[in-house]
């Protein structure tokens, strides 16, 4: 006779136990979840929206040079270089609406490829799509006193994210219908939002009458974060009408602006 061992069945657990764990797995899922949507989060603001504002910001340029007139190599002169010609005072162009484009910056010491255009507004509608936007009320390209535009540091298209790198003597190019207009970068400073003195004609000198034409370029700081703003000084150097062609250094980049390198 084959003796049977009596099988004991595992006592269950308790209800409450089980609730416990059914709660610790639901929790578990849900940070699970959480996470994966921050993760795609992050992945939209550092590069999906720069994908999509880099798109907008092309064809806004790609608009802007269609009617251009003037050539895009820089014309011959028997006289002087077209960098040493006085060309007189610069011609000043009204400012457009809001989102009218007023014209093209090139920084080459942000890559041969930079090429972004001006809009006037500093508005969400212009800052998250259409690249720098100019502060209103504040001078037009070739102007005496402060050009001020404004561009985010990262995400939206991160006009502005090397804004740190610039060296005192970068040029600074600004091509509107009218012309190009040179800059000088001379210095940068932080400053706190509030801080809006940085777009006085004078920077930062109230009640001063301006007689140099400055360019102000702000964007937030530090790189991933806004407590702060960076911002960054040049002087107009020289300009020259759209007749006179591009300054050299930037013509490869005017020409593939209009399509044509």
């Amino acid at each position: 006779m084959v003796l049977q061992e009596k099988v004991i069945a595992p006592a269950k657990p308790a209800a409450g136990v089980v609730i416990l764990r059914k709660a610790v797995q639901i929790i578990g899922e849900l940070l699970i979840t959480v996470g994966i949507v921050l993760l795609l989060f992050v992945a939209w603001q550092l590069w999906w929206t720069n994908v999509e504002s880099d798109a907008k910001q092309s064809a806004a340029v790609k608009d802007f040079t269609r009617d251009l007139g003037g050539p895009v190599t820089p014309a011959p002169s028997a006289e002087a270089p077209a960098g040493q010609k006085n060309y007189g005072a610069p011609a000043v162009a009204q400012a457009p609406g809001h989102g009218g484009t007023i014209g093209i910056m090139y920084i080459p010491r942000f890559g041969e490829t930079y090429t972004r255009p001006i809009v006037e507004g500093t508005t969400a509608d212009v800052l998250d799509t259409l690249g720098l936007g100019h502060y209103g009320g504040t001078a037009m390209p070739g102007a005496v006193g402060n050009f001020a535009v404004a561009g985010h540091r990262q995400t939206h298209g991160a006009v502005l994210d090397n804004i740190h790198t610039l060296v005192p003597g970068d040029k600074i190019y600004v091509q509107t219908r009218d012309g190009y207009y040179v800059y000088v970068f001379r210095n940068n400073r932080i400053v706190m939002p509030s801080n809006v003195d940085v777009l006085l004609p004078v920077p930062s000198k109230p009640g001063v009458r301006p007689t140099e034409r400055f360019l102000t370029m702000t964007s937030c700081n530090p790189r991933f974060g806004s407590q702060e703003r960076i911002i960054a000084y040049s002087v107009m150097e020289r300009w020259q009408p759209a007749s006179a062609g591009p300054p050299a250094e930037i013509a490869a980049q005017v020409a593939r602006a209009r399509g044509e390198g």
